[in-house]
């Protein structure tokens, strides 16, 4: 008999059945009902015979909390910026609903430790209830990497009407293509980190099921990583539509790359400037984009998009992860609030240069980087200009700020052909008043 059955056997002879029911009953408690259809009381059962985690926690009660406490001396991170040993000694032992602990929530801050100048943020969330049994870990975790947002006493604001902004076409002899994404997940179901197979699939087959009810300029495609055939697959690699398998340290820690590539796919639309990713750092994301200048045509289209999808969803019994603290629930601590990404690639080969453009951007709240992705440099005349700010101001504030930024850093190129000098801007807060 396999090792993993023989141990198991073991733990349910010696186990109170009352216990063995009260944790069967914990699994499915809190769960939304459309997952207990979906996925069937069969399912369940197996997931609860399946799991190795009642001897693992019940091995881990052996050892005091101290025996446990990780190593964060040369660490880097929200996470080890926060935790103590007294925090992690009430928080050591307690679980979510779906058996998901502290200990795997903290493990990509723990094995990263992260840059001396870069401070990452060092957990994530395996559900959408991590933010709650592990808040007083999160909480401060949250108010470091957002500046400040207190999600005991804030609220967040969602705004998506896309006639609000205002002189949100650029001048396309500086500005060279328009963006905006964010992500969504499905309340219920596991996050990346922490979602079985099943759940992974689930995801997979809601998504792709409410995508198909897309109508007109939305109407498009599902292409299945695991499908899809070379030329599909090159097709998108040359469109930049792809993404691969995670290699970065601090997403395989956290478990997103397991059984790779099951259950991830893209979806676009026919006219491929709508384009969402299933399964990847979250169950979805969500991106709206077109080369050229018109961020308020990018941004309109994603609005209309994303109002469809989650209408499509809700049609089938399901939504979205949402509270009025943290705004929508997405993996990563750093992508709560709006979850939100507009930004251009844009030339600004004076003003990259000068000395005051670092202090421009930060009063802005804009940041820069390589027009490469998140973990590339900026190099050369063209660079990649966001928001710096996911959570404390809505999303039409975000791109509205992204906009006048944006616009503000084109003037001070044309001053600087000019031979004119430029003026730093007072700083912008980044909450709202």
């Amino acid at each position: 008999m396999d090792r993993k059955w023989q141990n198991l056997e073991q733990v349910c002879k010696n186990s109170d059945p009352t216990i063995m029911a009260n944790t069967f009953t914990r699994m499915i408690s809190g769960r939304n009902t459309a997952v207990m259809l979906a996925l069937g009381a069969g399912t369940l059962a197996s997931g609860f015979l399946l799991s190795d985690s009642m001897a693992a926690a019940e091995m881990r009660k052996m050892y005091p909390p101290s025996a446990d406490y990780p190593d964060l001396r040369k660490h880097n991170n929200c996470m080890a910026s926060a935790l103590t040993p007294a925090m992690y000694a009430r928080l050591r032992d307690r679980t979510t609903p779906n058996n998901w602990t502290l200990d795997q929530c903290i493990q990509t801050g723990v094995d990263n430790p992260g840059h001396p100048f870069i401070k990452t943020v060092g957990m994530v969330a395996g559900d959408e209830e991590s933010y709650e049994v592990f808040a007083e870990l999160f909480d401060p975790v949250i108010k470091d990497r957002h500046n400040g947002y207190d999600p005991r006493l804030m609220k967040h604001h969602t705004d998506l009407d896309a006639s609000k902004i205002t002189s949100g076409v650029f001048d396309e002899h500086y500005v060279l293509s328009s963006r905006v994404r964010t992500g969504r997940s499905i309340r219920g179901l596991s996050l990346p980190p922490a979602c079985t197979r099943s759940e992974r699939r689930e995801v997979e087959h809601v998504v792709v099921t409410a995508l198909s009810g897309l109508k007109g300029d939305l109407a498009g495609r599902y292409y299945s990583l695991g499908e899809m055939t070379d030329r599909e697959q090159q097709q998108l690699i040359d469109e930049h539509f792809l993404f691969d398998k995670p290699v970065s340290p601090l997403l395989t820690a956290a478990g997103m790359a397991r059984d790779w590539p099951d259950a991830r796919g893209i979806w676009h639309n026919n006219e491929k400037n709508f384009l969402i990713w299933v399964n990847e750092e979250d169950h979805t994301r969500i991106i709206s984009m077109e080369k050229g200048g018109n961020m308020k045509r990018v941004f309109d289209r994603f609005c209309r998009g994303l109002k469809q999808v989650e209408q499509l969803i809700q049609e089938r019994g399901w939504e979205f992860m949402w509270n009025e603290r943290l705004g929508y629930i997405l993996t990563c601590p750093s992508n709560l609030g709006t979850g939100l990404r507009a930004g251009v690639h844009i030339r600004l080969p004076l003003l990259s240069r000068d000395p005051r453009f670092k202090r421009i951007l930060d009063n802005l709240r804009l940041q820069k980087r390589g027009t490469g992705g998140v973990d590339t440099a900026a190099t050369g005349d063209t660079i990649d200009i966001s928001n710096l700010d996911r959570l404390g101001r809505s999303e039409v504030e975000l791109v509205q700020m992204v906009v006048d930024g944006v616009n503000y850093l084109i003037e001070c190129e044309k001053r600087l052909e000019r031979g004119q000098d430029i003026k730093i801007p007072g700083p912008i807060s980044q909450f709202r008043k």
